[in-house]
């Protein structure tokens, strides 16, 4: 089994904030997947299903983002999962909006979520960085993330979660790079071939010049 995690904040005045993209991610791959049911636990709310054949728990930890690990935490021990069986979905202010980035292990570049999650879990786990854009400077950090998503978002931010719940099977079966790549078509779809030149129009003939002769030039030339 694996462990598919959002990361975000509970209840209806948080669920178009950008801190909670995380949760919008899951939620994704649920509906577009055929996932059970969200019920509570865990502290949080979980659904099961399968992507590429693969066993996938969804979590949305329900304990606010500064907790998140208590959650994440308490479902790994459950099912005897370690770092290499979890994936957390959470928003990324280093990333351009739209941008998404798979990584394993490293630091937690001080989010709240990924911090409480390193205490409860170690360092070793998937994350996949979804980009939100910085507001320029870190005193800004904190009511950016907590502001709802611009309608000017709704575009790509659609587009984007299209993209995770396509490539969501490549994830679950350890390729992160077509998991990428399944993304990135939903960014940037193909471009239509472009159509084939016209045919240069064909030259109506030529009428031949006006004959100004006199009858007897014609006769004149015509035994030359």
């Amino acid at each position: 089994m694996q462990l598919f995690v959002g990361l975000g904040n509970p209840g209806a005045k948080y669920t178009r904030n950008r801190h909670n993209i995380g949760f919008m991610a899951v939620d994704a791959i649920a509906a577009d997947h055929g996932f059970g049911p969200w019920r509570a636990k865990f502290r949080g709310r979980v659904a099961e299903g399968s992507l590429g054949g693969e066993k996938v728990l969804l979590l949305k930890p329900e304990t606010f983002m500064n907790l998140s690990g208590e959650s994440v935490g308490e479902a790994a021990r459950f099912y005897k999962l370690g770092p290499g069986d979890v994936v957390v979905f959470h928003d990324e202010l280093d990333l351009a909006p739209g941008k998404l980035r798979v990584k394993r292990g490293g630091g937690h570049a001080g989010h709240n979520g990924l911090r409480s999650i390193h205490a409860h879990l170690g360092a070793e786990y998937a994350r996949v960085r979804l980009g939100i854009g910085h507001p320029g400077h870190k005193d800004r950090v904190s009511g950016y993330v907590l502001q709802d998503f611009a309608k000017a978002d709704a575009g790509w931010l659609d587009d984007l979660m299209r993209g995770i719940s396509d490539g969501a099977p490549w994830l679950a079966q350890g390729k992160p790079d077509r998991f990428q790549n399944a993304v990135a078509q939903r960014m940037a779809p193909a471009r239509p071939a472009a159509k084939p030149a016209a045919p240069p129009a064909e030259k109506e003939p030529e009428e031949p010049p006006e004959d100004d002769r006199s009858p007897l030039q014609k006769l004149v030339d015509r035994f030359r």
